[in-house]
């Protein structure tokens, strides 16, 4: 390959500082040209310091703080990225990436992040502690539970990232551990390195980050796994045969480190049994293939490997994507008519040319992609790392054993016919477990036949119709919100899935106690644990006086028959179990007439608000509301009200979370609900 006499030597950031490169040092050249653009050391300075710098200082500074403390460090991270991700782009079409291309791995890592924040702050508790469910009642009489929260883990995460999404796929990880209270040790691909590289140099510059929460490895990792323990993470995107060599490493295998992979996946697209050449269905199939062909040239985990078509529609399909695919230019990214770049390094090229060649050799046919003739815009052909868009053939899907294991990392899909749907749903599985499949359907008798036979093989399932296309995604976008892994092939790990993301890097533990210990150590006030009763009324403290455990009992109300049959009229709920004596004691639920539910809470609302002006600043909903026992005319009910829970949303106002028990003159609770209120925070 041609170099130039100038290129960058990219450090490592390791120990709080940024470290010298040491020899040997590996070449890093560019896509379109060929030619060296860096170089990386061939192993880090010291990996153990990175360790312990991650564990010693990183993990106890992001320990210290809250999930809402955390989750907005992050928005402010993404804010700044967004500020100055212009810088990002010149450097991702040297990876061969177009400018759509680089929307989706740096605009699209940044909206990761603002996702990951937002989710942080609204489902996530303003402490260090997670509560994983309700308290489960151990004794009779409420005074054994048993309680399962999680706790962040104090170790380091270690993310070995692939080439293909220098920026999205280092912050898709990045973003959950943070949130969790985990330091990442970011490893990125080396081909691509540089990308990541001034990425994290703008996150560092930021001054936004807490010491040893963010470290980089540019280059070889030498002895780092060797170094961590049961406390530590790996987290790695790329080939099922480096997967299995990580996962075999002797020592995370005796210290029981935790290994989460995202490997190869031959992803299936299926046209529904119900598409005809004229559907919306058909059109948006054809769309989405090329699409996901010629996106990152075919370079991304979730492509469409094998597109699969009813028989009779086989050649049309092929037809209708020959004319599209004709229609991409290939070429140099900085050109503005260029569809598609080149693919990441010339040994990617080789790999993908060398994978489409065993599939030809007998279970394919190539209908559409002679490198041969292929024509370049901007660059020299053979200089950069072009390939053609391939379109293959396999006519007999059911005896090939190559077009469902080889998978050509690049601008490739096979065609394949499908008998009926169940015959599709099988195609779909011998892929052996993958990221993604989609359905492209308007019958929802169809998409419930899929989700059934192919759901345990795929990750995350896309049903496509005229309904969704306008706001769809795709089949290849994977989301923050979602889990993105599958099993089997695909590496059998899940990553992002919102919280559930988050909750991965840390510990969940049972807890047995008291009411009042679990309480205290969950930040939750439990039935059972002791009450506050005295005066003032707690409406009348503001949140930061207001303590959990804080109570009013209340007087009791009658429940009358007037009282029922106005509230039905009133509010036209003239249901039968309110308002027909006879019908309502043929109820199996019913002595007979019995109060409305929501009257019963309008009344507890009557017995415990303070109506003054105060601290609480607005009731804005209730929570896992139940009505345990009717309550007939004659009844009284009162209302146990306690400050359960307390969660600082602003310098001004907080959320306040109340346990409100609604009772009989029994004793009996008749209702149980969550009184959300926001508070302010000081009165």
């Amino acid at each position: 390959m041609a170099t130039t006499q100038t290129f960058s030597t990219l450090s490592s950031f390791l120990d709080g500082n940024w470290q010298t490169p040491s020899e040997p040092m590996r070449a890093v050249y560019g896509a379109v040209t060929g030619e060296q653009l860096a170089q990386v050391a061939d192993k880090p300075t010291d990996a153990l310091a990175a360790v312990v710098h991650g564990r010693t200082v990183g993990s106890p500074a992001l320990r210290a703080l809250t999930f809402h403390q955390r989750a907005m460090i992050l928005k402010q991270l993404a804010q700044v990225l967004n500020e100055r991700r212009d810088e990002l782009y010149p450097l991702s079409r040297q990876t061969g990436a177009t400018d759509k291309d680089a929307l989706i791995d740096i605009d699209g890592g940044i909206s990761t992040l603002f996702v990951f924040s937002s989710k942080g702050r609204r489902e996530l508790p303003n402490s260090t502690v997670y509560l994983d469910g309700a308290a489960e009642p151990l004794a009779r009489d409420g005074s054994f539970l048993g309680q399962h929260i999680y706790t962040s883990r104090p170790g380091v995460a270690v993310h070995i990232n692939a080439f293909n999404f220098p920026v999205w796929g280092m912050l898709e990880k990045f973003a959950p551990a943070f949130v969790a209270g985990v330091p990442s040790i970011v490893k990125p691909a080396t081909d691509t390195s540089y990308l990541t590289h001034r990425c994290v140099e703008l996150m560092l510059e930021s001054g936004l980050l807490p010491a040893g929460s963010l470290q980089l490895i540019c280059g070889g990792v030498g002895d780092l796994l060797d170094h961590l323990d049961c406390q530590d993470f790996v987290s790695f995107t790329g080939s099922a045969s480096t997967a299995s060599t990580i996962r075999s490493h002797q020592g995370l295998r005796d210290n029981a480190v935790r290994v989460v992979a995202e490997t190869d996946s031959l992803n299936a697209s299926v046209l529904g049994p119900d598409a005809t050449p004229d559907s919306a269905e058909f059109e948006l199939f054809i769309k989405e293939v090329v699409r996901e062909m010629t996106t990152k040239a075919g370079q991304k985990c979730t492509a469409i490997r094998r597109a699969l078509v009813p028989e009779a529609l086989q050649q049309e399909v092929i037809k209708a994507l020959q004319e599209r695919l004709a229609e991409v230019v290939v070429g140099n990214p900085t050109d503005a008519s260029v569809r598609m770049g080149p693919l990441a390094s010339q040994r990617q090229r080789k790999d993908v040319l060398n994978a489409v060649d065993a599939l030809c050799e007998s279970e394919c046919v190539k209908v559409f992609g002679d490198q041969s003739t292929l024509t370049v815009v901007g660059a020299d052909k053979e200089s950069g790392a072009f390939v053609s868009p391939m379109l293959l053939h396999c006519a007999d899907p059911n005896t090939a054993t190559r077009a469902h294991t080889v998978e050509p990392f690049g601008p490739v899909c096979t065609v394949m016919p499908y008998k009926n749907a169940a015959h599709a749903a099988e195609l779909m599985n011998r892929g052996s477990g993958s990221l993604v499949a989609s359905v492209f359907t308007h019958d929802p008798s169809v998409a419930i036949e899929f989700a059934s036979r192919a759901g345990a093989f795929h990750g995350r399932l896309l049903f496509a119709d005229r309904d969704s296309a306008a706001s769809s995604t795709g089949h290849g976008s994977p989301l923050p919100h979602l889990v993105h892994g599958g099993p089997g092939r695909a590496g059998g790990g899940e990553e992002m899935g919102g919280i559930r993301g988050v909750l991965h890097y840390m510990q969940r533990t049972a807890l047995q106690g008291s009411p009042r210990l679990l309480g205290a150590i969950g930040g939750r006030w439990i039935k059972g644990a002791p009450e506050q009763a005295e005066l003032p009324h707690p409406f009348r403290l503001s949140f930061n006086e207001l303590e959990l455990g804080k109570t009013i009992h209340t007087a009791e109300r009658t429940i009358t028959l007037e009282d029922i049959e106005h509230f039905a009229n009133f509010t036209g709920d003239t249901f039968y179990a309110h308002m027909d004596e006879e019908a309502a004691a043929a109820n199996p639920f019913f002595p007979g007439r019995v109060a409305h539910g929501y009257l019963l809470l309008s009344f507890a609302a009557g017995l415990f608000v303070d109506p003054a002006p105060g601290p609480v600043l607005a009731n804005y909903g209730l929570d896992n509301l139940r009505f345990i026992k009717p309550v007939p005319p004659g009844d009284r009910i009162k209302v146990r009200l306690t400050a359960m829970e307390k969660n600082l949303r602003s310098e001004e106002y907080g959320e306040v979370r109340w346990n409100v028990e609604i009772s009989n003159q029994d004793d009996e609770a008749v209702a149980l609900y969550e009184l959300l209120t926001m508070n302010a925070v000081t009165a």
